[in-house]
């Protein structure tokens, strides 16, 4: 079975390295500290690397454990949480150099790069798979281990109100609660509480704002120079993406900013309601991600990037559509025959 090969490589190795996905969010970040205390329970230590994060995740337990880089050039196991390609795995090359590699993750996009690789697509955080990891090999699950994982859990779901929410993660939020986790403390930490950098971004993304398709899409951006003009920092631009989807009547919002590094790329985030697959689109430009929330990188300006990214979505929205009027028609015939 797949959890016991991971415990049995994670018991074997003795310099473990675990990484996430680039600019990682409160699922990556809590999955990497969560799964790092539950190891040292049972005597191993990782080393969790991690470029840079949103000082949103200043409160978690061991945050101050996170490293920049390491020394250990080959390590015997890398793990890697909550990332669906190796394109996007930060600092990848101590996974590409380590003896044996694992993939923990939750993207169904995800295209299994790993030695042994344990995906689960229905789970609506990474953090939810390692919490179930870790009763599994009966690991005692704190209130330090639960806060990072009920981070991780809390951020992908959206404070437990996105439809890939389940009975279980209910089940696992109240589990977390009798074990004296905080999680009013946690939405308020990452859900309710705006830098001022990101409050002058939203804005900006509201000034922008366009509203396409009849109103089935919207669309914003923000550039390098905003950032720079609100000293935004790491993790500032998290939610924006969120404005266009919380508008009545829009089935996907479109969200792009422009890289750090890279002028010409921009950096794209798309959430969607109901029935548009976000992470097919961006598929179609190299990206990824889950069905009501997925990213990509695309170069051009953001007239040729919102044409581009609008088309491919009226692609979506017609097939829906179309499909929507055929059931209809044969409800009808249906209904009218008998």
């Amino acid at each position: 079975m797949t959890l016991d090969e991971i415990l049995k490589e994670i018991q074997e190795a003795e310099k473990i390295v675990m990484l996430a996905h680039e600019t990682p969010d409160g699922d990556a970040i809590g999955s990497l500290l969560g799964l790092k205390l539950g190891l040292e329970k049972i005597g191993k230590k990782a080393d969790v690397i991690v470029t840079k994060y949103a000082r949103t995740f200043d409160f978690l337990p061991a945050i101050d454990a996170l490293k920049t880089e390491s020394d250990i050039k080959k390590y015997d196991l890398a793990i890697s949480l909550d990332c669906a390609t190796i394109k996007r795995l930060d600092n990848r090359e101590y996974f590409e150099n380590a003896k044996k590699t694992i993939v923990i993750d939750h993207h169904g996009s995800n295209n299994m790069y790993g030695d042994i690789n344990y995906v689960n697509p229905v789970a609506p955080a990474c953090a939810e798979i390692v919490l179930s990891m870790l009763s599994y090999y009966n690991i005692e699950i704190d209130s330090k281990i639960g806060t990072c994982l009920m981070t991780g859990i809390i951020t992908d779901t959206g404070g437990l109100q996105y439809p890939s929410t389940t009975a279980d993660t209910f089940e696992y939020a109240s589990e977390l609660l009798r074990k004296g986790v905080d999680i009013p403390d946690i939405c308020k930490r990452t859900l309710q509480t705006k830098t001022k950098a990101n409050f002058e971004l939203s804005k900006r993304v509201m000034d922008r704002l366009e509203i396409l398709e009849n109103g089935k899409i919207a669309f914003s951006y923000i550039t390098k120079k905003d950032l720079k003009e609100v000293n935004a920092e790491e993790g500032d631009h998290e939610g924006l993406v969120n404005i266009g989807r919380n508008i009545e009547g829009v089935e996907v919002s479109i969200f792009i900013r422009q890289d750090d590094e890279d002028e010409k790329m921009y950096k794209v985030s798309m959430r969607s309601g109901e029935y548009v697959n976000v992470s097919d689109v961006c598929l179609m430009f190299g990206g990824g991600g889950h069905p009501r929330a997925a990213g990509a990188k695309i170069q051009g300006t953001t007239e040729q990037i919102k044409t581009k990214l609008v088309n491919e979505t009226k692609k979506y929205l017609k097939w829906f559509w179309g499909r929507s009027k055929k059931s209809s028609n044969w409800i009808t015939f249906l209904i009218n025959a008998f």
